[in-house]
């Protein structure tokens, strides 16, 4: 796409961060959506990111239209730098584009001793809860916390029941969604992963109200305030969509996708060992949770992604042939060898 050797490093590694992580939704298969965004002109292979507005601790950053797995660790690392500086670092983005999984952002804070925080808005695929209309996106939110013997706590998650690229991955394997994730256009559930091509929505964590979808709701409002309204992003309906046949929505307010990060030193509280003790502590005592019948273990954020990590990082990361017929494709118009079956 004629970005910088130091921004697609960032950007693979960004997208190989989720493939390793069992987070295949927002892997390599994003690369294709990516590159059209790209080719339709909504994506800038190198932006000149640069901090708008700040005060010590807070900055607004204008991410030049560029791709988010790219503008994404910059503002981070702005966040961080803030921290080392005054403890504290809050940074809201304007004018970027889908960053991949927040947990990458946000784990950057670990190796400073710092408590990692990484959210962003996307493009309407959600109905509030009671609506049948799309207003929101399934605006995730990471928060890592290091620890000291044991693995950091890595919470990384939706705001709606699933992530749309797990229903993406389901169209690809032609099963159906599970009850509580899709809604018809007319707000009857469904379990069709077709569903929002036909005009239907996601629905918010809890999938209906007896279920707790208001809270799913009010979490996905509070990061799309957060994220754009903070920054000058696009906000609701109006956050551009990620295919890029769509057409982006009419009377924007705002500019691209927002994101939202923040970094807190350990130390501006109390200290850092003395902290990271504790965690082990409480991550220990949770471990060792007496479990209902039927389960073996109560798991502590971030463990299935680590022991997933540590399986593909020794045996490797199966592509479904879809993805895999895809980045052929891609290397095709690239004129570039494509990949290589293992």
């Amino acid at each position: 796409m004629g970005s910088s050797d130091a921004n697609a490093d960032t950007a693979a590694r960004a997208l190989l961060s989720a493939d390793l992580r069992g987070v295949d939704s927002h892997g390599i298969a994003r690369l294709s959506g990516y590159v059209r965004l790209w080719k339709a002109e909504r994506v800038n292979a190198n932006p000149s990111i640069k901090i708008v507005h700040e005060t010590p601790s807070t900055a607004v950053v204008d991410g030049d239209k560029g791709l988010g797995l790219v503008v994404g660790p910059a503002a981070m690392q702005v966040a961080i730098d803030k921290a080392i500086n005054v403890g504290t670092g809050w940074v809201s983005v304007k004018n970027s584009n889908h960053f991949g999984i927040a947990g990458f952002h946000a784990m950057m804070a670990l190796q400073h001793d710092m408590i990692g925080i990484a959210m962003t808005n996307a493009s309407a695929t959600v109905a509030p809860t009671f609506s049948k209309e799309r207003l929101l996106g399934t605006n995730p939110i990471a928060v890592t916390i290091p620890a000291g013997n044991e693995q950091p706590f890595v919470a990384d998650f939706a705001t709606t029941t699933a992530a749309n690229g797990k229903l993406e991955v389901l169209q690809r394997k032609n099963m159906d969604a599970p009850h509580g994730w899709v809604q018809t256009k007319d707000g009857i559930p469904s379990t069709d992963v077709n569903e929002l091509k036909k005009g239907g929505a996601m629905l918010p964590l809890g999938g209906d109200k007896e279920h707790g979808s208001h809270k799913g709701y009010m979490l996905g409002s509070i990061v799309d305030i957060f994220s754009a309204i903070l920054s000058g992003a696009n906000y609701g309906p109006w956050v551009p969509p990620f295919p890029a046949y769509l057409p982006m929505p009419e009377n924007m307010p705002g500019e691209g996708i927002g994101h939202f990060f923040g970094a807190m030193r350990i130390d501006a509280f109390r200290p850092a060992a003395e902290f990271k003790q504790h965690m082990d502590a409480w991550i220990q005592r949770f471990k060792m949770a007496a479990t209902a019948e039927g389960h073996e273990r109560v798991i502590v954020p971030g463990e299935p992604e680590r022991e997933i990590e540590k399986e593909r990082m020794e045996h490797g990361i199966a592509l479904l042939p879809s993805v895999t017929d895809e980045l052929q494709q891609l290397a095709t118009s690239f004129n570039i060898t494509g990949p290589q079956p293992f």
